[in-house]
């Protein structure tokens, strides 16, 4: 089985429409895919439509941001009802805090000199939504910074011109809705969060405490000794295993879809635990 569960589309951050980034899927060998969205579902009906005409199985899914002990973490559905009004109901809170800190951002950056800051930004983004790698996307291409990892530096962290807090969820909550709409919850990219082990393994413990189903075991991005440790974290704390890409298809990012090391031998795929049977 090649699995990749974790895209975007430009529904959120990602550049590409949901059919093209299905289409790349197919191109990629996947037999079974997932588009997962910051905060909104509202790219799947294309997406479902695209998958309709290829062999690739599509899985429904969204990525909702949350807070575990006062930290920003990444929550990905899988396997959804997205006409369930409690996950619609929590993505429109989020959606609401995204335009607000766009907002913020906007500002910061115009106090900083940087001006038409949330113009410029817009012309980037094929739908309302703006999010951090919208304004990163602006700053890169107006000459501010080189790279994404320089943006968030010097721009858009802490106290930095567009960094700002956002009031997301607490993490227990947005498990209960991805549960509510028969989803699976999986943790993303346990190691992007800037954690020690040792504090990780007390996120995947409270996360499977609060009923959390999976964590993403393989990343586009992970190294061998990644692979080994959130292998024996799965299996330590009876995760399912799950493996994504986190694409988004800008082309400063090397991440390709569907390029993913195999997931360990020992994994419990979640894929096997999906309304569907794949």
């Amino acid at each position: 089985m090649k699995a990749d569960l974790h895209n975007h589309s430009y529904y959120s951050d990602g550049v590409l429409s949901p059919s093209a980034v299905v289409g790349l899927a197919d191109e990629a060998g996947c037999d079974l895919f997932a588009l997962t969205d910051h905060d909104t579902t509202d790219g799947l009906g294309e997406a479902i439509e695209a998958a309709a005409e290829l062999p690739v199985n599509l899985v429904t899914g969204v990525e909702i941001s949350a807070f575990w002990r006062n930290m920003t973490i990444h929550i990905v559905g899988l396997d959804l009802d997205t006409e369930c009004e409690e996950l619609q109901a929590g993505l429109r809170h989020n959606q609401e805090q995204r335009a607000e800190r766009a907002e913020r951002i906007a500002l910061g950056l115009r106090r900083a000199g940087i001006a038409d800051a949330m113009e410029k930004t817009q012309a980037l983004s094929k739908t309302s939504m703006l999010t951090r790698t919208h304004f990163a996307q602006m700053l890169i291409q107006e000459g501010y910074c080189k790279d994404m990892k320089s943006v968030f530096r010097r721009f858009l962290v802490g106290k930095k011109p567009g960094g700002t807090r956002v009031e997301w969820k607490e993490f227990d909550e947005v498990i209960g809705w991805i549960h509510a709409a028969g989803g699976r919850a999986v943790l993303a990219h346990p190691f992007r969060y800037r954690m020690t082990n040792t504090k990780i393994k007390k996120m995947l413990l409270d996360f499977k405490e609060a009923g959390g189903d999976a964590m993403e075991v393989i990343t586009a991005t992970s190294t061998a000794d990644e692979i080994s440790w959130s292998e024996q974290w799965a299996s330590e704390f009876n995760l399912l295993s799950s493996c994504g890409s986190d694409y988004h298809g800008w082309p400063n990012q090397r991440i390709r879809m569907g390029r993913l090391a195999d997931l360990p031998e020992s994994s419990n795929e979640i894929w096997k635990h999906f309304t569907c049977r794949y």
